[in-house]
């Protein structure tokens, strides 16, 4: 029996979403909760936390991009057509918040709401283009054999716009669970308050898409509401309710750091499994498999070699740089 090709890129491509969605969603997150911290000092203390990282967190989205073109060359030309406008929405989001990150320390007092005000800006605009070209995916595209005959409009529908709204809450919660275990005093205190109502509102959201996506899709109602289907991804709702209560119950102990974000990684890639479990095994939904979009197995076998050697080196570095970093943020403390 030879090896699935297909199947173990769709593993790396997954894989490296997954990283970029939960190491680039909380310093996301950091930029949505900026409205709701007036003070300069607090807001420093926000961005050092993730100064030394941030920037390699979006090695894992460079990957997923790259992987993707390598290994299923008819699903990227596809994915940028039918999601063209959200894409570059993102990129230009992540461009302007990228900007304003360094340049906040550089201005003057005059200019610093400016660049604060930007950094915010380009963090909301990121996160919810993502939740929209995530909307836009689950809700499948218009295909005539397997070339894409849509409008670049057609993305934008009000089960997107939602999911786009959606994803803002799930980075907040990333972004407050993040600086409650990396913060302290005040700061802490009323990342703790925000964690709760992330927490309470992200709920409502999985919730929502839970209810929404099967009405609006028979295949995937299908795919979860089928006997034995129901008894083996049963698990997944049933997770979601159970680290929803046990991340509220932490957010409330002031003793407690690092749970809450633990949790919220752990909510995320439950989220994550639904959506792989919905649209499985179509890198098209509603209909192209990961086998029918696949390159040559020989262009797939020749990029897996070097694929498997550069990932541990990322996981290696990146996790280094965490643990150098890691510890509390004080206020006052500059990043350089």
């Amino acid at each position: 029996m030879g090896i699935d090709l297909p199947l173990i890129w769709a593993i790396i491509i997954a894989f490296g979403l997954m990283m970029y969605v939960v190491m680039d969603g909380f310093d996301l997150g950091i930029g949505i909760l900026f409205p709701f911290i007036k003070d300069r000092s607090e807001r420093d203390a926000m961005i050092n936390s993730v100064a030394p990282v941030w920037d390699g967190n979006e090695t894992w989205l460079v990957l997923g991009g790259a992987a993707l073109f390598a290994a299923f060359p008819l699903a990227y030309g596809f994915l940028l057509s039918a999601l063209y406008f959200p894409l570059m929405m993102m990129l230009a989001g992540l461009i302007w918040r990228g900007v304003s990150f360094e340049f906040r320390f550089k201005a003057s007092e005059a200019r610093k709401p400016f660049w604060d005000n930007a950094f915010a800006a380009g963090s909301y605009v990121a996160t919810f283009s993502q939740g929209i070209a995530l909307g836009a995916f689950i809700n499948g595209f218009e295909i005539t054999g397997t070339a894409f005959t849509g409008s670049a409009l057609d993305c934008f529908t009000p089960f997107s716009i939602f999911t786009g709204f959606g994803l803002l809450f799930a980075y907040a919660s990333l972004g407050s669970n993040w600086l409650v275990m990396k913060t302290n005093d005040g700061l802490q205190r009323r990342m703790r308050t925000l964690s709760q109502w992330n927490a309470i509102a992200l709920f409502g959201v999985i919730l929502l898409v839970s209810v929404w996506t099967p009405l609006i899709h028979q295949q995937i109602a299908a795919r979860w509401f089928t006997w034995p289907n129901m008894l083996y991804f049963a698990p997944v709702p049933i997770l979601v309710v159970v680290f929803t209560w046990l991340q509220l119950r932490l957010l409330q102990n002031p003793n407690t750091h690092a749970g809450p974000f633990i949790i919220s990684l752990l909510l995320i890639f439950l989220g994550y499994t639904g959506l792989a479990i919905s649209v499985w095994p179509n890198v098209i939904p509603p209909s192209v498999s990961i086998w029918s979009a696949a390159a040559p197995e020989e262009s797939m076998g020749f990029t897996l070699v070097g694929t498997l050697l550069i990932i541990p080196v990322i996981l290696g570095y990146t996790s280094w740089s965490y643990f150098v970093f890691r510890g509390k943020q004080a206020l006052g403390e500059e990043y350089h």
